[in-house]
């Protein structure tokens, strides 16, 4: 049974840093996509960064480049999201979300649909 395990949210101000971790198990992740997504009060969930485990492909969402960098550690299955220069509309429930649809794809899709698996999501908050 695949678990993802997010953490590191928190409270933060404008211009701070945070990493999310998201661990990963329950199975071989070898070829699969995994995703951050976020979602902020009464607004649809958006993708914001994803890689691919075999490779390490990355793609992230306009707003977040050069903000955000997407990582992982095979060794721990875990991937990570490290976000500096914190925005207040950068606030939401962060959630990490495996797409194992089509193993070894070349495309990282950012449509939450594909996603098969959902951690439990952590808050960051960010003041201005």
């Amino acid at each position: 049974q695949v678990q993802l395990v997010e953490s590191g949210g928190g409270s933060v101000q404008a211009g701070d840093s945070l990493r999310l971790s998201c661990a990963a198990s329950g199975r071989s992740f070898s070829g699969s996509i995994m995703g951050w997504f976020r979602q902020a009060p009464g607004k649809e969930r958006e993708f914001v960064a994803g890689i691919s485990w075999t490779g390490g492909r990355t793609l992230y969402l306009d707003s977040v480049k050069g903000r955000f960098t997407i990582s992982m550690n095979d060794a721990k299955n875990t991937v990570y999201v490290q976000m500096n220069s914190l925005k207040p509309e950068d606030t939401a429930v962060y959630y990490c979300a495996l797409d194992t649809t089509i193993l070894y794809s070349s495309t990282i899709y950012t449509t939450a649909a594909r996603y098969g698996y959902w951690g439990q999501g952590t808050q960051v908050t960010v003041s201005s």
